[in-house]
C-alpha cells in the first residue's frame, strides 16, 4: 500500500478514536449534537476523509472504503446510545450503577401464608370424611345471618356494637354460619361442606382478636347423624391436626342455632396440658364452638326436622395457628412481617 492509502487509513484510526470519545463525554444534547456535526456531519472531519479516497491507489481503495464505512458505523452506533441515554436520565444512572461483578441475587421464593397452610390442612382432613369445600357472600342480609340460624334480630350477636351494617337488612358476615341456611336451600340431604373465609366484626385489634379474620364453619346432616358420630369426627380432626397424643373435651354451652352446644378444647401444644400463659394456665386451649343443629333452622330451610339431623361447628385458623406454632400474640400473623412469616414456613 502506497503512503496516501496508509496515511488516510491512520487518519480513520484516529477520527474514531476522537469521535467515540467525543460523543460519549457529551453530558448534553446540546454537546452531543455538536460532536455528531463535527464528525458525522456532511461538512465533517468524516466526510472529508471520505472524500480523499479517490486519491488513493485502484488496490487499496476497497480496503480504505471498507475501513472508512466502519468507522461510520461505530460513530453513528455511539451517537445513537449516547442520545438513548440522555434522554431516559433514570436508565443512564442504573446502567452506570451497573457492577457486572457482583455475585446474582438469589431468586426469591414465596409461600403460602400460615393461616391458609391451616385452612388447607384442615379441609383435607374433613375431606377425608366426606366434606366439600364451599365458598359463600361475605356480604349477608339478616334472614341468612340471623333469622334463619334462630337468632332474633334483639339477639345481643345481632347489636351494631358486634356487626358492621351497610343498611337496615345488609351486614358484613360475622361468622361463616349463613352458608348452613344457603347450602340446605339448594341440596338435598346428605349434606357435608366446609366453608372457609373471612368474617368481620367491631372488635378491637388486640392479641386475641382482629376485626378481619377467618373462620371455617362446618355442616353435616343426614339421616341418624347423632352425637357421637359428631364427637368422633371431631376427635378424629384433632388426632389428625395436632398429633396423637393431643387430647380433646367437650364442654357445655350455648349457641342459638346447635341444641345441645359444647366448646371443644384441646390440650395446650407448648406447656402439654401442664399449664402455661398460652393456655391461661389451664391446660386447655379452645379451637371451635360447635352443636348438634337445632331443628328451627331445619325448618327455616324446608328439612325436615323430624327426618334429618346433624352438627356444625365453626372455629378459628388464626387461633389454630397460634395453637400450633406458639404464637402469644394475634397480631403478629397479621402485621406483614416477612421475616417473621418465613419461621413458621
Amino acid at each position: 500500500m502506497t503512503a496516501v492509502g496508509a496515511s488516510l487509513l491512520d487518519r480513520l484510526a484516529t477520527l474514531e478514536e476522537q469521535g467515540l470519545a467525543a460523543i460519549r463525554a457529551a453530558a448534553d444534547p446540546d454537546t452531543l449534537e455538536a460532536a455528531r456535526v463535527d464528525f458525522l456531519g456532511r461538512n465533517g472531519q468524516l466526510a472529508d476523509a471520505m472524500g480523499s479516497i479517490g486519491k488513493v491507489e485502484a488496490e487499496a481503495r476497497r480496503e480504505v472504503g471498507q475501513r472508512a464505512n466502519a468507522v461510520k458505523s461505530a460513530l453513528t452506533e455511539a451517537w445513537e446510545e449516547q442520545a438513548a441515554r440522555l434522554a431516559d436520565p433514570d436508565e443512564a444512572a442504573d446502567a452506570s450503577a451497573f457492577d457486572a461483578t457482583l455475585p446474582a441475587r438469589g431468586a426469591w421464593t414465596g409461600s403460602l401464608h400460615p393461616v391458609t397452610r391451616v385452612i388447607d390442612e384442615i379441609c383435607e382432613i374433613f375431606q377425608d370424611l366426606g366434606f366439600s369445600r364451599v365458598e359463600g357472600p361475605e356480604i349477608e342480609t339478616t334472614w341468612y345471618h340471623f333469622t334463619a340460624l334462630n337468632i332474633p334480630l334483639d339477639h345481643p350477636a345481632a347489636d351494631m356494637m358486634d356487626t358492621f351494617y351497610l343498611d337496615d337488612d345488609i351486614v358484613l358476615r360475622t361468622h361463616t354460619s349463613p352458608m348452613q341456611a344457603r347450602v340446605m336451600q339448594d341440596h338435598e340431604p346428605p349434606v357435608r361442606v366446609l366453608v372457609p373465609g373471612l368474617a368481620y366484626r367491631r372488635d378491637s385489634f388486640d392479641p386475641s382478636h382482629a376485626p378481619a379474620f377467618e373462620q371455617i364453619e362446618g355442616l353435616a346432616v343426614d339421616e341418624g347423624v347423632d352425637f357421637i358420630e359428631f364427637r368422633s369426627s371431631i376427635r378424629h380432626f384433632v388426632r389428625k391436626f395436632f398429633g396423637r397424643r393431643a387430647k380433646s373435651r367437650f364442654r357445655p354451652s350455648f349457641y342459638p342455632f346447635t341444641e345441645p352446644s359444647a366448646e371443644v378444647d384441646v390440650s395446650c401444644t407448648v406447656c402439654e396440658g401442664s399449664g402455661c400463659s398460652t393456655c391461661k394456665r389451664t391446660g386447655w386451649i379452645t379451637i371451635m364452638g360447635s352443636g348438634m343443629v337445632d331443628p328451627a333452622v331445619f325448618e327455616a330451610v324446608g328439612y325436615d326436622p323430624e327426618k334429618y339431623t346433624g352438627y356444625a361447628f365453626g372455629m378459628g385458623p388464626a387461633r389454630i395457628a397460634m395453637v400450633r406454632h406458639g404464637i402469644p400474640d394475634m397480631r403478629l400473623l397479621y402485621e406483614g412481617d416477612v421475616g417473621f412469616l418465613e419461621q413458621l414456613s
